[in-house]
């Protein structure tokens, strides 16, 4: 069981991840206007009196005038962190935060983290049911055995709103789905399976209710502990909740338990599993084995047992992760939209059926490049979705609310699930999902990437996470201290880098044949390219990728982007047919607009700006959106008049005579390019919506633009991203983040910014 992956990383990184600026990870964004004195009245005193007098009138007016239906309770005692034990309530916060950063994420839940410090169970329950008139529903997580069952149990007795213990009924959830589809795969009924339950704590609890509510009969599952198997008239280490779960067996261990069964599913402990027990198993065993971070028995351990067995696990590097993110954030996102009053059985069972189903489909394109283009089919090895699949915010949401209409405890029933469907689309910007794609893919698909500066903190860091993120090879460009420097940043073994010095490298006369042969009649020596090899790093860097020695190269924080263009282009060829230029891309939570040229050309004509366009565009189709493009002007539709509009009209003309797939439209101010109210000004408007593609009329006006925006807007900012380039290569900003660095480098070598 799972929220995340196995990506390796040192002490120091996760600390600077999370102190980095402001600390933590979340924080408190007003969703309505601030700026006036007006608005100010109208969001607090007096204007708040109106919505308060409402909700004292009616309380189901809450939901229309707060936040309360978009707001989720992420609640911990810290009792049971993550496999650390018992830390305490504020040793969680990290964890609860990271748990509101994925609800948003992923679903576009608002979420609060509240650590109570108590283990008194009646203490904590009082402290959480005072709180439903604040919140739309409540998260219990990393809660220990047995009090995380009297309290959710409770809760849900006490409480009108959705109360769900993830670390229960999450990973329930998801081994629920990959269990359907495993048993159809190996043509069982889920209703004649003989089930080991290996673990009896919160999660393995869990799983064995919600498998008995879908139909495994309950003497047909046999549950062990560290004691051996869980029978009826068992006195030792037992409970009520234990007790639920006994049955009539003369079996005693784990090793008898799981002679002939059909299905093992693990929520305990590393290594618990031998290949032995797994011989012993039925024909097509299906073995779930979920602990974290090592599984009861590893696939190839298992498969070399059983070749004929399903495997799942909760690692993100072998194939069928039981990953709990593909579910919470979907099912409260289902739950809130209804107001259901609480997350019953059937709402989980929907959930693991939308699961099931979804793995069966044709996976698409986004998810099939993570995969190096080589789409996942349903099978042995993919009998659960990929929790990057951006079908997930469509479909597990509206099973979930149906289910909750359809067993009554839907306060707003939705009337038309195809229109909530498409709501639910809207609400995520596929950005983010192409984003995680890229990443996934890097993963899948490891390139060499150079990174230029490599003694630079900031570059040696990007690096780090580069490699220990499984994302590829970093292949460093430095002298004899980088490894030196590495160790400062913790590293044990900087020798595992590969590490280039210009001044010692047996490839400096090849290189400096390679360059003398482009510069020679240029203007330059063959001693001022020796110098400029032995010095210049960016020289060095792009040598390595003009010659084959890596995939791709990412530098540029210790020169202007101009200087480090310059460098590059000594080297490097644009791509045939094409000039290079560069896309700034601002993300929102449900938006992505992408800006270009911001970088390279001063003053474009018209048949650049519309080079630039159809270039643009494209980037944008492969991060997910339909282009609309915007032709940028202080001119809208020649008001005012002015002397630079011929070229974006130009432009226009030119992507007229060449039939371009996509909307654009131009000259236009940028308030009417993004104001859908503004457009309807100009019925002869070709766009169908607000632009996300603006091409810039100039340089001057694309760089200012862009540095604005990512200094004072609210949206993150990705790039500049170069494209048009013979090879990957992208130049970031002096300014730039290790993570900016980090991503910048995942999309040069997976190809999306080319």
């Amino acid at each position: 069981m799972s929220e995340g992956s196995n990506v390796q990383f040192s002490e120091r990184e996760a600390l600077l991840f999370h102190s980095h600026g402001r600390p933590g990870k979340i924080e408190i964004v007003a969703s309505k206007p601030m700026a006036t004195q007006r608005d100010l009245s109208l969001a607090y005193s007096p204007g708040v009196a109106v919505p308060v007098r409402a909700i004292a009138e009616d309380p189901a007016t809450a939901y229309d005038y707060t936040a309360k239906g978009n707001l989720v309770a992420v609640i911990s005692n810290g009792t049971a962190i993550l496999g650390l034990g018992n830390l305490g309530a504020l040793a969680s916060k990290p964890v609860m935060e990271g748990k509101a950063v994925l609800f948003k994420r992923f679903a576009d839940v608002d979420s609060i983290d509240l650590e109570v410090a108590t283990e008194d169970v009646d203490k904590f329950i009082s402290a959480v049911e005072l709180l439903e008139p604040s919140f739309g529903g409540i998260n219990l997580e990393d809660i220990a055995a047995p009090a995380c069952f009297i309290i959710e149990q409770t809760l849900r007795e006490r409480m009108n709103i959705p109360v769900m213990h993830d670390d229960q009924h999450g990973t329930a959830i998801i081994a629920a789905a990959g269990l359907i589809n495993a048993c159809h795969l190996t043509g069982r009924d889920i209703r004649d399976v003989d089930v080991v339950v290996n673990g009896a704590g919160a999660a393995a609890i869990a799983c064995a209710a919600l498998i008995k509510s879908m139909g495994v009969p309950h003497d047909r599952v046999l549950m062990c502990d560290r004691k051996g198997v869980i029978y009826q008239g068992r006195e030792e280490g037992m409970d009520q909740w234990k007790s639920a779960h006994a049955v009539k067996t003369d079996r005693r261990t784990l090793t008898e338990a799981m002679v002939g069964a059909d299905v093992f599913l693990g929520l305990s402990a590393g290594g618990a599993l031998s290949a032995d027990m797994v011989k012993t198993m039925a024909d097509k065993p299906i073995i779930f084995a979920m602990a974290n971070p090592d599984p009861e028995i590893t696939p190839p351990e298992a498969r070399s047992a059983r070749p004929d067995a399903i495997i799942a696990t909760g690692r993100s590097d072998y194939p069928n992760q039981v990953n709990n993110v593909l579910g919470f954030p979907f099912i409260f996102r289902g739950a809130l939209d209804v107001r259901a009053t609480t997350i019953n059985e059937e709402m989980k069972i929907a959930a693991a059926q939308a699961l099931a189903e979804l793995a069966r489909e044709q996976v698409p394109e986004e998810v099939a490049a993570a995969y190096g283009g080589a789409a996942p089919r349903f099978g042995n090895d993919y009998i659960i979705p990929a929790p990057f699949d951006p079908r997930l915010m469509e479909i597990v949401p509206v099973a979930v609310a149906k289910a909750a209409m359809d067993s009554g405890v839907a306060r707003k029933p939705i009337l038309d699930l195809g229109a909530y469907r498409q709501e639910l689309k809207a609400r995520l910007n596929p950005t983010t999902s192409v984003l995680t794609l890229a990443y996934e893919g890097a993963k899948a698909h490891p390139k060499r990437v150079v990174f230029a500066e490599a003694e630079e903190e900031v570059v040696l860091r990007a690096a780090i996470q580069f490699r220990d993120g499984g994302y590829g090879i970093p292949v460093l460009v430095g002298r004899d201290d980088v490894p030196e420097r590495l160790r400062a940043l913790g590293v044990d073994k900087p020798e595992e880098f590969e590490l280039h010095n210009s001044r010692i490298s047996p490839l400096v006369p090849k290189m400096v044949d390679y360059l003398y042969q482009r510069l020679q009649r240029r203007g330059y020596l063959r001693r001022d390219v020796e110098l400029m090899v032995n010095q210049d790093r960016n020289i060095f860097g792009s040598l390595l990728l003009a010659l084959g020695e890596a995939d791709a190269m990412i530098t540029g924080v210790t020169r202007t982007y101009s200087q480090t263009m310059r460098q590059v282009r000594r080297v490097l060829d644009p791509a045939e047919g094409r000039k290079p230029f560069g896309i700034h891309v601002l993300v929102g939570q449900s938006h992505t607009v992408f800006m270009a040229d911001t970088t390279i050309t001063e003053r474009p004509t018209a048949e650049e700006l519309a080079d630039i366009a159809e270039h643009t565009a494209a980037v944008a189709r492969s991060m997910g959106h339909e282009p609309r493009v915007a032709f940028l002007s202080y001119s809208t539709f020649g008001n005012p008049s002015g002397n630079w509009l011929d070229p974006i009209r130009g432009a226009v003309a030119l992507l007229d005579e060449r039939g371009v797939s996509f909307e654009y439209e131009g000259e236009m101010a940028p308030d009417v390019a993004l104001n859908p109210k503004l457009q309807k000004n100009y019925p002869f408007m070709r766009l169908s919506g607000p632009a996300n593609v603006l091409v810039m009329p100039g340089l001057q006006s694309a760089n200012l633009s862009a540095k604005l925006l990512r200094e004072l807007g609210g949206d993150s900012v990705i790039g500049p991203m170069l494209v048009g380039m013979e090879k990957p290569v992208q130049i970031a900003t002096m300014g730039s983040t290790a993570s900016e660095l980090v991503t910048l480098a995942v999309l040069a070598a997976g190809g999306i910014a080319r």
